[in-house]
């Protein structure tokens, strides 16, 4: 039986992690925050959920498989990670500074890191790959890939589409940020994915569309991910960016600008209410 999640326990640590994730940013002075800031809960309900992984044995055999395929999120994920215990949380100031394991894209390297990502569009593929390794195995891991909405404009992630259903890789779970930005302003003026579901659906992809600012939906969703047989599953979570500081929410000029030492102490009063 699937144990029941505790949600007022996931949503602690989400408010706890979009404070760690803002102090790094301002300390670092770059950054992307609007895209960290909306993946928060499709993390933490993966990482302290789901998602079978050990910090003290990080690459164990049978552990599950994270890819961030939008890797300019990765402040997300490092506050993710340091909260798990796979590093120290005292590493999280170093991030992009000179000599740092927190590069500005997730590096190999890192306790956590499965894949070095951030050229946009290649996630899906590495997945792929780590669902048909497992298969040839026999190892039951899962893949999980969150990837950005504005990355699905680049050509590749429809080539892994096509390639994972050809091969029912029903380890496979994509996970689609869709927090309707990408760098050059809103989605649906730089180039339009609706109608979004339909499209993975015509790929042969199970669908399930959640809020992905709602823990119950979120960890509910990977649930059910789990049990379909036959081919894989994309979960399109509609977010927002820059979600829990309300000056920073769809506000696109934050998509790759740290919050000031003013915002900052704005945004942790805010969130700590």
């Amino acid at each position: 039986m699937t144990k029941k999640p505790d949600i007022k326990d996931l949503e602690r640590i989400a408010r706890d992690i979009r404070v760690d994730i803002l102090k790094m940013l301002a300390c670092a002075g770059s950054g992307h925050t609007g895209g960290s800031l909306s993946m928060v809960e499709l993390l933490v309900g993966l990482y302290f959920y789901k998602l079978r992984c050990d910090p003290d044995r990080p690459l164990c055999e049978t552990r599950d498989i994270f890819i961030l395929s939008k890797g300019h999120g990765c402040p997300a994920l490092y506050a993710v990670l340091a909260h798990m215990n796979f590093f120290k949380k005292e590493e999280l100031c170093t991030l992009r500074k000179a000599g740092t394991r927190l590069q500005g894209h997730p590096q190999k390297g890192l306790p956590g890191i499965e894949a070095s990502t951030g050229s946009l569009g290649q996630g899906l593929s590495v997945a792929n790959g780590h669902a048909l390794a497992a298969r040839l195995d026999k190892d039951k891991k899962r893949v999980y890939c969150i990837m950005g909405d504005g990355e699905l404009d680049e050509g590749q992630i429809w080539e892994a589409v096509l390639t994972a259903a050809h091969y029912k890789l029903d380890n496979v779970c994509g996970i689609i940020d869709n927090n309707k930005f990408q760098i050059d302003g809103r989605t649906e003026e730089i180039k339009n994915l609706e109608p979004l579901k339909e499209k993975w659906k015509a790929f042969n992809w199970e669908v399930l569309e959640i809020d992905g600012h709602d823990l119950k939906e979120v960890t509910a969703a990977y649930d059910k991910a789990e049990t379909i047989k036959g081919k894989p599953t994309v979960i399109i979570a509609h977010t927002v960016k820059g979600k829990g500081v309300s000056f920073l929410e769809n506000q696109n000029k934050y998509h790759g600008v740290a919050p000031t030492q003013e915002e900052l102490e704005r945004a942790i009063k805010e969130l700590k209410g």
